[in-house]
């Protein structure tokens, strides 16, 4: 147990002890929240707890705080031998109208850097999840063409998202679901079948809602290059049929590199077909239709999703019996929850938004807590060059693909630039700045920091200098106030992990770590190490070793590497 939690464990120890259970039960007591003041004078951590507590009891706060205060203190003044001590405990300070301020002694911040240095990259693990399991959906992008800077943002976020929750003790399956049936995929093929067709000298009419970039080109052409002019022969519906696969096979392929290109895996790679294959969306609609949920209005089949927070009924079967995208997604939904995940995480763009409705009907149509279904809306990514926005790509004239970007940028720029920003916000992504090797440049400074720690160890190896054992390491010697700091921020790691998986924000972790960078940079700005009096550099060794365990790990959520050289 950290001393944080020691702390709110002992507040509402204090807070039962001052008989306050009588008028609030202790299983009632709102949760213990404890900060970090923004004044180094009020403290190592302040609390309100006084104040919510005060709602419930109907008392006055600071009455509380006054109560809770004096039992903290006491307990502090206890020989450290008795098992009741706070030994860790310095003093409990009353402030304003019930706020409380904990000033602990140094001590705990050494035993922090032991905590840190013993766990290794165990070090900010939580459980906060407690082993739930979660399905993280995300990209999902129709296998028509390469991804493009959008799609990059979602891949980003999606796996810097179900990181962070496996760090939290979450169990995560991460799934793309492949749009490999309807009018997407029949447009796919009638697009290359007529680029196939021009390329072999035909005049042809491009297909009114075919797809135009010049990957399609590519295609007719690489089919060209393997097999002639033979399928010109063919019946067109055949040809078409054959055209579909090859152009299916050739687009997903692509979309599979770019991802792996991108540092983003998925567990399952779900196709959309096989909803219809395996009879999935009849036994669906059959289901919900048995149920009441579903009914018949001019010859085609209506989901009640109003009954269930829609703005109105939806159509799931057409009237000439083929189903709408709602109906493979019901029927994606209800496989989901089949399958036995306790909560399903869906990433989807801005223009998505207007679907979130009628698919949480369609899951509390089906028997599910509409809850259980979370949707995160990605918003929109401008690139900007020069100060000039981008929205062509130079070499094809059409829109800037996730690869262009990489290549443009590095993987861990892109990464980085796409997470450090809430989803919530539209982002402004500038590719200078992304490109940049300055301290501006927010994924350099923290990739700087990394590194600058190996290059002290490789120096002290050099030196024949060994980093002493954990239990050696005078600690004690770290008294100067950026070192102070720069623990103080270290043992926040766990905290933040923690926050950041429960509010689904993977770019709390991004601030994270380019805080502690910044304050290691202002150590080490200050502070000799290799040559060092010996406690202190051995003390301030084990300071930046612990530094490269949580910036590593942070990096490691954010998909982002973690060099030693730069």
């Amino acid at each position: 147990m950290n001393v944080k939690e020691l702390l709110a464990e002992a507040i509402r120890e204090a807070a039962g002890h001052a008989a306050l259970a009588g008028a609030v039960p202790a299983d009632r007591f709102p949760e213990v929240m404890l900060e970090v003041p923004p004044q180094k004078e009020f403290g190592d951590f302040a609390s309100n707890f006084a104040m919510q507590l005060a709602k419930a009891a109907r008392t006055n706060p600071r009455a509380i705080a006054e109560k809770i205060v004096e039992r903290l203190n006491t307990r502090a003044k206890l020989d450290k031998r008795d098992p009741s001590a706070l030994a860790w405990l310095a003093e409990a300070k009353l402030a304003g109208p019930g706020f409380i301020n904990f000033y602990l002694k140094p001590d705990w911040l050494y035993e922090l850097l032991q905590e840190i240095l013993e766990a290794g990259e165990a070090f900010g693990r939580t459980t906060t999840g407690g082993g739930e399991r979660v399905q993280v959906e995300f990209v999902s992008a129709n296998p028509t063409g390469p991804l493009h800077v959008g799609h990059g943002r979602g891949a980003a976020f999606g796996s810097a998202l179900s990181n962070l929750l496996r760090a939290a003790g979450y169990d995560v399956s991460n799934e793309y679901y492949i749009n490999d049936a309807g009018n997407q995929i029949d447009n796919l093929a009638a697009s290359v079948d007529a680029r196939y067709r021009e390329l072999l000298g035909q005049s042809v009419a491009f297909p009114e809602d075919g797809y135009h970039g010049r990957d399609i080109i590519d295609t007719a052409q690489r089919i060209i290059d393997g097999h002639g002019d033979k399928y010109l022969a063919m019946a067109p519906e055949e040809r078409l049929s054959v055209f579909k696969e090859l152009a299916l096979t050739e687009k997903l392929a692509a979309l599979r590199e770019d991802l792996a290109a991108f540092g983003v895996t998925y567990e399952v790679w779900y196709s959309e077909r096989t909803l219809h294959t395996a009879g999935a969306i009849d036994a669906t609609c059959a289901l919900l239709k048995d149920r009441g949920h579903m009914y018949e209005k001019d010859g085609a089949l209506w989901l009640k999703s109003s009954d269930y927070g829609d703005d109105k009924d939806r159509v799931v079967i057409r009237d000439n019996g083929v189903p709408t995208y709602l109906a493979a997604d019901i029927a994606y939904h209800r496989d989901k929850f089949e399958r036995g995940f306790d909560r399903v995480i869906n990433i989807w763009g801005a223009d998505h938004h207007g679907y979130i409705s009628r698919v949480k009907a369609a899951v509390a149509a089906l028997g599910y807590q509409p809850d259980r279904l979370e949707v995160l809306i990605l918003q929109m990514v401008s690139l900007y060059q020069g100060g000039e926005l981008v929205k062509m790509s130079k070499r094809t004239g059409q829109g800037v693909t996730l690869a262009e970007l990489i290549e443009e940028v590095g993987r861990d720029a892109a990464r980085f630039f796409f997470i450090m920003r809430s989803i919530d916000s539209q982002l402004d992504f500038d590719l200078d700045l992304a490109k940049s090797r300055t301290s501006d440049n927010p994924v350099f400074y923290i990739q700087y920091a990394h590194a600058r720690i190996s290059s002290i160890f490789r120096q002290a190896a050099e030196a024949g200098i060994a980093v002493p054992a954990v239990k050696d390491m005078p600690f004690g010697a770290l008294t100067a106030g950026c070192e102070v700091d720069l623990i103080k921020k270290l043992g926040e790691y766990p905290d933040e992990v923690a926050k950041a998986a429960r509010e689904r924000a993977p770019h709390h972790i991004a601030r994270y770590a380019h805080e502690v960078a910044g304050l290691f940079h202002t150590f080490y700005n200050q502070c000799r190490i290799i040559g060092a009096e010996p406690d202190c550099q051995a003390a301030r060794m084990g300071l930046v070793l612990a530094v490269q365990i949580v910036l590593r790990s942070a990096l490691a959520i954010l998909g982002v590497a973690a060099p030693e050289k730069m």
